[in-house]
């Protein structure tokens, strides 16, 4: 018997999740369909409960559905509710699980694709946002030296420091700061996790943050975004998001199916591909 999988979203037709997950059954043999589910913006949860009752299994969550895909969960992972919003649904006899693989699909991709160490490093986050709200959790996990998270709103970034800083109380620096307030500083890895990559801007950072040695790392995949000019300019080798996607579905099938699949011939699969 085949189990039914799905990413939602709108838009979603773009989505390249059921093409990774496709990858991953083939290779783990898993009985697994995966397909894509628009939703209206008023109908998301009535989308997810009919997928359900219909034989669903579990639903990968896209924009702009992860904070109320959070609260339509009956239980909730630790990085769900770092986060307070969430990517995967598992759907089983005593309610709907929610956790958040994004964190950890960044770090896994950083650590161990791009070999870059996030312990005793000095961490950069670029955008107070969603997605920075999924990947500071399990950046902080790693034991960076510092994690400073800095938006043109300088009062969100330090509202989500103040969070993090909270939640990880022997973090020995989590910080808030606006764009301004990083001239003279330097960072080993500098994460952008702010949307302006899609439309081709490039928030106020000062070229100077970009320590010898360091990453650059774009959220957004499959594009030449500014930022990643930017870090290429300042000497910095820099790397967009398309593993991590990747790597955070990997986490939400081995959640779902109980099997860790191998990453690296799927993403190598992706950049063959042409770009979305």
């Amino acid at each position: 018997m085949t189990d039914l999988y799905a990413v939602i979203g709108n838009p979603v037709e773009h989505s390249r999740s059921p093409l990774i997950h496709a990858e991953f059954a083939r290779q783990t043999r898993q009985p697994v369909s995966y397909g894509k589910l628009y939703a209206e913006i008023a109908g998301f949860e009535a989308v997810v409960q009919r997928f359900r009752e219909e034989g669903g299994r579990g639903v990968n969550v896209t924009v702009p559905f992860k904070h109320r895909a959070y609260a339509l969960a009956s239980s909730r992972s630790r990085r769900a509710e770092e986060a307070q919003a969430v990517n995967t649904l598992s759907f089983e006899a005593d309610g709907i699980k929610a956790d958040n693989t994004d964190g950890v699909g960044l770090v896994r991709d950083l650590t161990r694709n791009l070999g870059c160490a996030i312990q005793n490093r000095r961490v950069l986050v670029m955008g107070a946002g969603g997605a920075a709200y999924g990947v500071c959790g399990p950046l902080l996990d790693a034991g960076p030296a510092t994690l400073v998270v800095a938006n043109r709103t300088p009062d969100k970034a330090m509202d989500l420091a103040t969070r993090f800083a909270g939640l990880f109380p022997a973090a020995p620096e989590v910080t808030g700061a606006g764009y301004a307030e990083l001239e003279g500083r330097e960072f080993d890895l500098v994460i952008n996790a702010t949307s302006a990559g899609l439309s081709g801007e490039m928030p106020a950072l000062p070229a100077g943050v970009f320590a010898p040695g360091a990453l650059a790392y774009d959220l957004v995949y499959g594009k030449d975004t500014p930022f990643l000019a930017l870090a290429a300019r300042a000497g910095a080798r820099a790397a967009d998001g398309l593993g991590m996607l990747v790597e955070q579905a990997a986490e939400s099938f081995y959640l779902w199916r109980g099997m860790r699949p191998d990453t690296a011939p799927v993403i190598e699969l992706l950049r063959g591909t042409s770009k979305c």
